[in-house]
């Protein structure tokens, strides 16, 4: 059998999650090739992702090898993937979540977040504007580049500390350095935070998607993240949005999803909580987005795209 050809970032923890996905497949009899692809989110770190503008700056480059036949599959962080997917693309599976907290990552063994006068590097919008919210009193600076260059900016004194998505920082072997777990009750994780995204061509043999799906596919995950991306669809925001959502399994099976978005400024904050049938996933995030965006949510979308300049 051939190999299956894996298309992944150019970076230590894209090549973590690529060779992840290599082990479970190669476990289900599946051989794999990883195919390495530098993408417009990995080498313009010079802008903020907001500045860059293009949707999907971590995936264009490997969705484009999946059009031309050169990759079987691409491995994004689920967190990477555009709300919208194009029509001859699909995702085939998600892999099992990790731990979703935002954490705080210092070189200082006595770091306090709430210390006043702090510096905080993040990349994410999301999380600036929870940081202005929350910890009014720090500052943020922008801090892009993959995990190692970051740290080492840290460790050069650009910043008193970093906010970085749990699952990258442990997946890294760096949990010595966390300071602080933010809770996900303040500090809702973006859609798809702490999972990886398999994607495909949908033209792909339709008995390979099947033997793909079968040894990576999370099911309990997959239903968490159909709510998530749902709301982000209609929400038609992306990593340049300050939305966030985080849906879990009940007890009973169901799933409850608490969603919103929060101003630039941090001010303004529209965040719900909703339960649904798991068969009603997609419907959930939907229903949850129309309630964002009727309770200011709207509001808070027009005021950034105004200030951006995109009106």
């Amino acid at each position: 059998m051939n190999p299956i050809r894996l298309a992944t970032r150019a970076s230590r923890l894209a090549l973590w999650q690529t060779e992840h996905v290599a082990t479970l497949l190669n476990q289900a009899g599946l051989p794999t090739e990883v195919v390495h692809m530098q993408t417009v989110g990995d080498q313009v770190l010079d802008r903020s992702l907001a500045k860059i503008g293009a949707k999907g700056v971590f995936t264009e480059e490997l969705e484009e090898s999946l059009r031309r036949g050169d990759t079987h599959l691409a491995i994004h962080s689920a967190k990477d993937v555009q709300s919208t997917i194009p029509p001859d693309l699909e995702l085939l599976a998600f892999l099992e979540r990790e731990q979703v907290n935002d954490v705080v990552v210092s070189f200082k063994e006595d770091f306090d977040i709430a210390r006043p006068g702090i510096v905080l590097g993040t990349s994410s919008t999301r999380r600036k504007a929870l940081l202005r919210r929350f910890y009014p009193e720090a500052t943020t600076a922008e801090a892009r580049g993959n995990l190692q260059t970051r740290l080492r900016k840290l460790e050069e004194g650009q910043y008193d500390a970093l906010v970085l998505a749990y699952a990258g920082v442990h997946r890294m072997g760096y949990d010595n350095l966390i300071r602080h777990y933010l809770p996900t009750g303040q500090f809702v994780p973006p859609v798809g935070q702490g999972s990886i995204a398999v994607e495909s061509s949908r033209f792909l043999n339709e008995e390979l998607k099947i033997k793909i799906k079968q040894a990576l596919d999370h099911a309990p995950t997959h239903r968490c993240l159909l709510a998530e991306r749902a709301f982000l669809r209609r929400m038609e925001g992306g990593c340049s949005i300050p939305s966030f959502a985080l849906a879990t399994l009940t007890e009973a099976g169901d799933i409850h999803l608490h969603a919103g978005i929060v101003s630039l400024s941090g001010e303004e904050y529209v965040d719900f909580a909703q339960t649904a049938p798991a068969a009603q996933a997609e419907g959930l995030g939907l229903a949850l987005a129309e309630r964002v965006l009727s309770h200011g949510g709207e509001a808070i979308l027009a005021s950034i795209r105004e200030q951006r300049g995109e009106l």
